[in-house]
């Protein structure tokens, strides 16, 4: 019999399928604008946009880069931004347990007023990558590029000036965070979800450098030049997601003997792995030089940040975050408890553990 963590996965996998099999082909220009059915929920139609001349913080230029994105509800609609976590895209995002519980009628970010929006970040998705062909002469992006080339996106791509609301999670929220302190007057609230603003340090950085170096080291990958995707890609992303996610309370009640223990692991050994060593190397070294802790008296925006008490990168009991809340005007928290229903940085994945909330915050906007 399957376990509870494998059951979850597996449900999550098949209903993205499901929705991306239900979504249109990519445009060349900004998907035309839906009409809202009252009751029924609104398809996602997915775009492509390219930014001309992107320079990046290490100076180097494309002369073209490609964006991909996704949205829900009608372009009339209140603007909102939603951002992926590493590795993701705009299609992560559309599972049952997050946009079921957030886009459709009568929810907090309902689409039949919302024009929700929800980019493939530089290096993920159908956005630009090194896998697109540059391989390891791709820049050398940060997530200070990441979010210039989001808001060349919303302001010149899709003509939107000022957001309603930034939602993030995990690397998203990390985006939030950036969002609020390099373009202050672009949004009216942010919500930062699995997060902090402060210095990329400690366990999350070592973890992060951890995987990186089993692959860059590992022969097969062969300075990026590799033909085949060297094994190490696999073994690193489920020792770090292992270590790094999935909730201690979780995890003990989903694996309570070594024999349950070792049918998870089996089964995320099993998994396909990531797509591209380069993709992954780049998206997790991206957040190498990430840190707004110095610019927080810049944010304007309300802020709500929703962590889980068990996040395994951001612990709450080393005190950063609460230093860095009380530096934010307008700023509230929201500490969801553990327990065996949370997933540690995963929890922020399922968006019933903090929708009422998030409901309550977005009324207060009005």
């Amino acid at each position: 019999m399957p376990s509870q963590f494998s059951r979850r996965a597996a449900f999550g996998l098949a209903a993205t399928a499901a929705l991306a099999a239900s979504t249109p082909p990519a445009a060349a220009q900004a998907p035309a604008t839906q009409p809202a059915t009252s009751g029924q929920a609104i398809a996602p139609v997915q775009g492509r946009w390219v930014a001309r001349d992107f320079r990046f913080s290490t100076g180097e230029t494309m002369a073209e880069l490609p964006l991909a994105y996704t949205t829900i509800g009608a372009r009339t609609g209140i603007p909102v931004l939603v951002l992926h976590g590493t590795g993701g895209s705009a299609r992560s995002l559309l599972t049952p347990i997050f946009a079921g519980q957030l886009f459709g009628p009568g929810q907090p970010l309902d689409a039949s007023r919302y024009y929700i929006i929800i980019p493939d970040s530089l290096g993920a998705g159908q956005s630009a990558k090194p896998s697109d062909g540059m391989r390891a002469s791709f820049p050398r992006y940060t997530y200070d590029d990441m979010v210039r080339a989001q808001y060349r996106l919303v302001t010149e791509g899709l003509g939107i000036p000022h957001l309603r609301l930034i939602l993030g999670q995990s690397m998203g929220g990390m985006h939030a965070w950036l969002w609020g302190v390099m373009y202050p007057d672009a949004m009216d609230a942010i919500v930062p979800m699995a997060s902090q603003p402060t210095a990329m340090a400690g366990r999350n950085w070592i973890m992060r450098r951890m995987q990186i170096e089993l692959i860059r080291r590992d022969p097969a990958y062969q300075g990026g030049n590799y033909t085949e995707q060297p094994p190490s890609l696999r073994m690193a992303n489920v020792f770090y997601s292992l270590g790094t996610s999935g909730g201690t309370l979780f995890l003990q009640a989903a694996a309570p003997d070594r024999a349950a223990a070792d049918k998870l692991v089996d089964a995320r050994l099993a998994a396909p792995p990531p797509l591209d060593a380069n993709d992954f190397i780049y998206q997790w070294d991206a957040s190498r030089d990430y840190d707004p802790s110095a610019q927080l008296e810049r944010i304007k925006a309300r802020v709500l940040a929703i962590n889980a008490a068990d996040d395994e990168r951001n612990p709450p009991e080393t005190g950063l975050m609460q230093a860095a809340m009380a530096r934010i005007p307008n700023a509230q928290m929201l500490l969801i408890p553990a327990s065996e229903k949370t997933l540690g940085h995963g929890t922020t994945g399922t968006a019933s553990f903090y929708a009422e909330d998030l409901r309550r915050f977005v009324e207060s906007l009005e």
